[in-house]
């Protein structure tokens, strides 16, 4: 046999389908650019030397992670469509006299030319691609512009050794399929599925439940940490609870539908019934398929979206002030009027020698105790729980500030008796009359609640706790907290911590924050060097500390947009395949029907009914995920301190409303298609 016979068998195999083989190696091209962008940019020299590069480089590379493993998933799926389709064609070779072994050789020269197709154009279009996608990113975390072009090597090697695995191992599984499977099952391949398929109530019922139990933890679940444990339990319990629906429930759905005499008996209702019935649960699984993808899609995009836009919203509670200074103490008595004055003064010092005023100042001292919550009772000893995923809504902070601190800084003037004190929740509500701390029966400590404060200026540190919190304000700071320091943990440490923070706003212009900071650092160093149970102290800038917010969630942002795409383009995918390989599927039921006299205004409003029948459960579903993920998905969002519910339910929706209307059009496109096929116009153009 001369040379070159077996690679012009493969191409002229790929020309003959380029109808299936276009968007396979279209998509092959894309997933390799895409990956040689994620891993360039993890990588990539102009991002190294900005702030904030490390976070930005993690997310980047854990992004990398998420387009390795679903190219390995999706292309195996997308060439499941083309062996389904060549298998006929590989059965006349086979029946004509073509061994198995020839036909794996056509096969390997059909993958060597999507190989180097995908490589070529993929490494082609990654490079190009490669500096607009640094650019947008520099530009979303807000850094510094660089236009010049950079290749590189370490993400092409990466790239190459990845694709080339998998284009291996479906190889692999074509030969395997090929190898184990008889010439009359080839032939017979693309009528392979058209049994009537039983309805599964009980993996039906099973999917309801998994999905009704996923639903019931995401509008249920109360604090973000306990929200961050459980989410990935919820989408698991989502992810086969909706292929279990959409795969048993679809063929369920059928049946209920012919046994609507009224709705079926109708010819276009009838056709594609008829149709869809023999065929659900394959299309079951490519419908929760792209509903899976969509609802990623919306997850992500939301999301992120929501905090970077609101990252501005976030600062301001992280950082309540331009700067916010933290000082650490192990002895109450060193946290008197004297060592705070200096502390003051050096701050007061540093801001003087920089003509920076201070206004908008938040001070005050606090001393901490954590335990578990029960009512009105907070146990310090939990040396003998076995903690669960429940009490993590019990355990709470205990704040206590001193009367004078609060008076000062909220510019009220209120008094309190000796055992009265004022009460301020974070996280969490508290309606009785006294708080109690103690300790098994060793400590107990009552403190009646005189009134509930509506407003109080908390640190960035307690905004950024993840549990619930309780501010005490008590009359005498000293005798109030004397008590508790006799408090030990299970490792017999003291478990008060105590701490003074002072915060303030100034009209020295940003370039000029970083410079500040580290002067206040110093002079705070200076003071405490004298006071000899002051441990630890710091100094944060806002607009210092912006950089790395920006760089967090502006990675995190565009990360989710290149998914989303990545994800868009999936579902785009596997719509058309399902729409074209079911159209040639279709075609010659609908030339009987034409021939006994259906119209083809009949045709195109049975198959109108068909479409819309199971073309937009999909993203029924999806949507019904979306607003059910939505409570979940804002409590963990409090973990990074976005608050503005009303930001992310507008993001939501308009995330929500751009992916319908390109799905609508999508659907537009890929019905006028499938009318094509199953009419005959294809067939008579390519003629």
């Amino acid at each position: 046999m001369r040379a070159g016979f077996y690679p012009k068998l493969a191409w002229n195999g790929i020309t003959k389908n380029k109808r299936f083989y276009l968007p396979y190696i279209l998509t092959c091209v894309g997933m390799v650019s895409m990956f040689y962008i994620v891993s360039f940019l993890s990588t990539s020299p102009l991002l190294l030397y900005m702030p904030g590069s490390e976070t930005v480089s993690s997310t980047l590379n854990l992004g990398s992670w998420v387009i390795g493993a679903f190219s390995l998933l999706f292309l195996f799926y997308t060439n499941s469509f083309l062996m389904k389709r060549r298998k006929k064609e590989f059965g006349l070779y086979n029946i004509l006299g073509m061994g198995k072994w020839n036909i794996g050789r056509i096969l390997f020269w059909e993958t060597i030319i999507t190989v180097l197709i995908s490589f070529v154009c993929g490494a082609v279009f990654g490079i190009a691609l490669s500096k607009l996608a640094e650019l947008c990113l520099v530009n979303v975390i807000r850094g510094d512009v660089d236009f010049s072009l950079t290749v590189s090597s370490d993400a092409l090697i990466s790239t190459l050794t990845l694709f080339s695995v998998i284009f291996l191992l479906i190889f692999l599984n074509d030969i395997r399929q090929i190898k184990f499977t008889n010439p009359a099952e080839l032939l017979r391949s693309e009528n392979a599925g058209e049994k009537p398929p039983k309805a599964n109530w009980f993996l039906g019922i099973v999917g309801v439940l998994l999905l009704g139990g996923a639903y019931y933890i995401a509008i249920t679940i109360e604090d973000p940490v306990s929200a961050l444990v459980l989410f990935f339990v919820a989408v698991l319990m989502v992810i086969v609870g909706t292929y279990l629906v959409f795969i048993s429930g679809s063929v369920m759905f059928c049946r209920i539908l012919q046994k609507r005499k009224k709705y079926y008996y109708k010819p276009n209702h009838f056709i594609s019934v008829s149709s869809m019935v023999y065929r659900m649960k394959r299309n079951g699984a490519g419908l929760a398929s792209i509903c899976i993808l969509a609802t990623m899609v919306l997850v992500m995009i939301s999301s992120t979206a929501s905090l970077y836009f609101g990252s501005e919203s976030s600062l301001a509670i992280r950082y309540p002030r331009d700067f916010t200074i933290n000082v650490n103490f192990m002895d109450i008595e060193d946290m008197n009027d004297e060592n705070i004055s200096s502390l003051r003064d050096s701050i007061g010092g540093v801001a003087e020698d920089n003509d920076a005023s201070q206004t908008d100042v938040i001070e005050y001292r606090w001393a901490s105790v954590s335990g578990l919550l029960d009512g009105n009772e907070m146990e310090t000893d939990v040396s003998n729980v076995d903690f669960t995923i429940d009490m993590i809504n019990d355990t709470t902070i205990v704040y206590f500030i001193p009367l004078s601190d609060y008076n000062r800084m909220m510019n009220k003037n209120e008094t309190l008796e000796e055992d009265e004190v004022l009460v301020y929740t974070v996280r969490s509500s508290f309606d009785e009359d006294n708080f109690i701390i103690k300790q098994g029966n060793s400590f107990e400590k009552i403190y009646n609640v005189k009134n509930k404060l509506s407003d109080f200026t908390i640190s960035g540190d307690a905004a950024m706790g993840f549990y619930p919190s309780v501010y005490i304000v008590v009359p005498d700071f000293a005798s109030a907290v004397a008590p508790l320091s006799e408090l030990l943990d299970y490792n017999g440490n003291e478990m008060v911590s105590l701490r003074w923070f002072y915060g303030f706003n100034t009209d020295v212009p940003t370039e000029k924050h970083a410079e500040m900071e580290t002067e206040i650092f110093t002079a705070i160093g200076n003071v405490a060097e004298d006071i000899e149970s002051a441990h630890g102290f710091s100094c944060e800038s806002r607009e210092e500390e912006s950089v790395s917010y920006y760089s967090t969630f502006g990675g995190l942002f565009f990360l989710g947009a290149l998914l989303s795409i990545v994800f868009i383009f999936a579902a785009v995918l596997i719509i058309y395949y399902k729409q074209t390989s079911e159209g040639y599927e279709d075609q010659a039921r609908f030339e009987i029907m034409q021939k006994v006299g259906m119209t083809k205004k009949e045709i195109r409003k049975s198959i109108n009914s068909q479409l819309l029948t199971v073309f937009f459960l999909p993203l029924i579903f999806s949507a019904m995920h979306l607003a059910f993920s939505f409570p979940i998905i804002r409590k963990i969002l409090l973990l990074f301190n976005l608050n503005d519910v009303f930001l992310f339910a507008v993001t939501t929706v308009i995330c929500f409303i751009c992916f319908a209307l390109l799905y609508t059009f999508v659907y537009r496109i890929t019905s006028n298609s499938y009318y094509a096929i199953v009419s005959g116009q294809k067939r008579r153009r390519n003629q």
